[in-house]
């Protein structure tokens, strides 16, 4: 639990250093430059009354090592390699200016190499819905705050995988994982800061007919903008998640809990058309966890 906590102690500090330095001087009412947002944090604004964004996002990660139940990083053994390159596309659909719907889905091509023994597979995750309702306004010292309710649905494969594979054909979970969080948004000029808490609950699945519950998990993160001129800006985020233990067949499994911290530097160039961001992700802090590097490039065109 010390990654959400100093996940929340981060957010709460930035959130309250905005506050106090937001006098006259610094702040302009109105003020909403363009940008792609951060990669994983969720941004309070909504994308209004009948506008529909499309946004696909590309990404290629190498696995460098993993977590132990400790916290200690090791790397992969020799002549092993593990990587993943992966299709995204996320809509987002204005019902009215504080209510809109949102689609996530997946396409992904897993890799690896183990003992001299190579195997690729590729296929479709699991897929997202998602409505949100802006409940408050962003005035004075208050953020922009936004509801959010999801669903992660069962859409990759999980069950009857292949030996051979290496691990490679597992596209998903096979759970149905509701979940409810809240995005806030806070503008300093020349700064914009998001941050978001989301909590998911996976229902029970037969996998290869093992009756399985995968531990309730928690998605948290804090990011800042920094909007330069000409169109661009920069951009820091951190992304942590943490799970709890998995149960099979009403036992629970040792060491199956995980959580990771990643962090990720970006930079930015968006109008009133098009928005675009590359970035780095890197794994930083983990629990039963992979170590990652990765890059990700997105731009938003909203009709």
């Amino acid at each position: 639990m010390k990654f959400i906590f100093w996940g929340m102690m981060m957010g709460v500090a930035i959130l309250a250093a905005s506050v106090a330095f937001a006098g006259e001087e610094n702040t302009e009412e109105g003020w909403s430059p363009y940008s792609a947002g951060p990669i994983t944090a969720w941004t309070a604004p909504l994308v209004g009354k009948g506008k529909l964004a499309v946004q696909p996002i590309v990404s290629y990660s190498r696995t460098r090592g993993s977590f132990d139940n400790k916290g200690h990083q090791d790397s992969l053994p020799d002549g092993e390699k593990k990587s993943q390159a992966s299709q995204q596309i996320f809509t987002q659909y204005g019902i009215t200016d504080e209510w809109e719907v949102a689609l996530q889905m997946i396409y992904q091509e897993n890799f690896r190499i183990q003992n001299d023994e190579k195997a690729h597979d590729q296929g479709f995750g699991d897929s997202y819905l998602f409505t949100r309702y802006e409940f408050l306004e962003e005035k004075s010292w208050m953020p922009e705050a936004t509801a959010l309710v999801q669903l992660k649905m069962p859409t990759g494969k999980y069950e009857g995988l292949d030996p051979d594979m290496l691990e490679t054909d597992a596209m998903g979970t096979g759970s149905w994982d509701p979940g409810v969080g809240i995005n806030l948004t806070k503008t300093f000029k020349p700064f914009m800061i998001h941050a978001d808490l989301v909590a998911s609950f996976p229902q029970t699945v037969r996998v290869d007919g093992v009756k399985t519950r995968y531990g309730n998990y928690l998605n948290y993160d804090l990011a800042v903008e920094y909007f330069l001129l000409k169109g661009f800006n920069l951009m820091m985020e951190v992304n942590g998640v943490s799970q709890g233990d998995t149960r099979e067949d009403g036992e629970g499994i040792e060491d199956s809990h995980s959580r990771s911290l990643t962090l990720a530097p970006g930079i930015g160039w968006s109008n009133e058309r098009i928005q675009t961001l590359v970035a780095y992700q890197r794994t930083i802090l983990g629990t039963n966890a992979d170590v990652n590097d990765a890059v990700v490039a997105t731009f938003i065109y909203t009709f």
